[in-house]
């Protein structure tokens, strides 16, 4: 019953990547045809995370707001195909309970919430996460606070890790790197008096080619080392879902005495990260997208161990980066807590902390090893499904070569949830034939979807359905 795509795969099973193996090993073992439903049922019924998903909130496709629905392709009353969690991830369940819990405290208690209860005082609020927060990254919890938004603590953290020097100056960054890293790292460089055009180095990706080589930044890295000040990545590419090697960059960079940091926005919570073994000097991410807790929701940093002393770092000082110990006593004074917390300024938001934390123990339960196996499993099985669209038409001769292209790498170790899908044409009509179905993606103009199936609530049916849906689609624009 196996269903094999041989013009896709071109090479023997035994060299097939473990997801991919794994998935046809099933398909023989339960005798279910790779590409039919009752496989994507077989799946989910043996996934041992399937609980996971009955603690997201899912919406139907009656609470979206796609306009019109044709009640012939799709069930209102059905939950919607949600693969957007690179962009924003479904609520938990307990989130309500716990920011309603800190409503009713304020309420109740007023300013004695901070101090003078027994459950969760809000003046140590951010202890509650920095742990959880600590083991998604592999960091130890002196390493790791949670604080602000993405953007801030990026401006924050390059004030002590980028120390610009005559002879090193320039930044390295990933071509194609999210806008807002781009602004930060060029607003620094300018600060220093320093041009961008000649001091912030891309690394691309060769002509023809839709990532990076890891063998081409590091090639930078041992060319231009010498003058590298900062080398900031993102840990995952946001627009070609690539993960890039953070131990190898880092080691690289360490070996050329580089400060090394990473973006991890679309990482965190999506694949297994060790900022601490890797040597990592410093890291930021926001918490909206795989993690789950909420729109806009609060960012964390991570910063090395060997930097918790280093009390000679210049920073942004502000009275929650002060030692608890004499914070009370008001001085002038300013002694820097040990580890990350010592970069705080602000006390945190108690409702986004606790939107974080309901969401950090679903995380953390399921543990990030497991999440990863599944969703390599996910994207694996996405990845199968599509091409078996342009297989299936090359035999029957139709134009489908000029279907799409899937621009995210190939090997599962070398990206995460996320499958990125070109198009040689705008995908606008695309786009919204899958919005009538009840399919929540995204898209980067001109011709790009991103699809991400977060593991923690996703399905193999969430899956199929996109793959049934997206080859619809194909077939209605292509035709017309």
């Amino acid at each position: 019953m196996i269903i094999i795509i041989k013009d896709w795969l071109s090479q023997p099973l035994t060299k097939m990547y473990a997801p991919t193996l794994e998935l046809l090993k099933c398909s023989e073992t339960c005798r279910l045809n790779i590409l039919r439903e009752d496989f994507a049922k077989y799946m989910d019924e043996c996934d041992p995370l399937k609980e996971f998903r009955n603690h997201f909130l899912i919406p139907k496709n009656s609470d979206i707001p796609f306009g019109e629905f044709d009640s012939k392709l799709v069930d209102l009353q059905e939950t919607c195909v949600y693969l957007c969690g690179h962009s924003l991830g479904l609520q938990p369940k307990s989130t309500k309970e716990y920011v309603n819990k800190e409503l009713e405290k304020w309420a109740t208690k007023g300013v004695c919430g901070h101090v003078n209860v027994d459950d969760k005082p809000w003046w140590i609020i951010d202890e509650f996460v920095n742990g959880l927060c600590a083991q998604i990254v592999g960091a130890k919890e002196l390493e790791v606070v949670a604080m602000n938004g993405l953007t801030v603590n990026i401006h924050l953290l390059l004030v002590p890790f980028y120390r610009p020097t005559v002879n090193r100056h320039k930044i390295l960054v990933e071509g194609k790197s999210f806008p807002s890293d781009y602004f930060a790292l060029e607003s620094h460089l300018k600060l220093h008096g320093y041009d961008p055009a000649t001091s912030l180095v891309e690394v691309n990706s060769r002509q023809g080619e839709t990532f990076l080589r890891t063998e081409d930044i590091i090639k930078t890295i041992e060319e231009e080392g010498e003058s590298i000040a900062l080398i900031w990545f993102g840990g995952l590419q946001y627009y070609t879902g690539q993960l890039f090697d953070m131990k190898c960059i880092t080691e690289a960079g360490h070996k050329k005495g580089c400060i090394v940091g990473f973006d991890l926005a679309h990482a965190v919570g999506n694949v297994e990260l060790s900022l601490h073994d890797w040597g990592v000097d410093f890291a930021c991410w926001c918490s909206y997208k795989y993690l789950n807790s909420g729109p806009g929701a609060l960012s964390a940093v991570f910063i090395h161990e060997r930097h918790a002393k280093n009390f000679d770092l210049p920073r942004l000082e502000g009275w929650w980066g002060h030692e608890k110990e004499s914070r009370f006593q008001m001085d002038h004074k300013f002694l820097p807590r040990t580890g990350a917390a010592g970069f705080q300024i602000s006390n945190p938001p108690v409702l986004q902390t606790v939107s974080l934390l309901s969401a950090l123990e679903l995380h953390t339960k399921a543990t990030m090893k497991s999440l990863r196996k599944k969703s390599q499993l996910l994207t694996g099985y996405m990845e199968y499904l599509l091409m078996s669209i342009i297989e299936e038409d090359k035999v029957n001769s139709t134009s489908a070569a000029q279907y799409f292209q899937i621009i995210t790498p190939k090997n599962p170790c070398e990206r995460g949830a996320q499958l990125s899908i070109m198009f040689p044409y705008d995908t606008q009509q695309i786009f919204l034939e899958l919005k009538r179905r009840g399919v929540v993606v995204d898209e980067r103009k001109p011709n790009v979807i991103r699809v991400a199936a977060a593991p923690i609530y996703n399905s193999f049916m969430d899956v199929f359905k996109f793959y049934k849906y997206v080859k619809e689609c194909i077939q209605l624009v292509c035709n017309q």
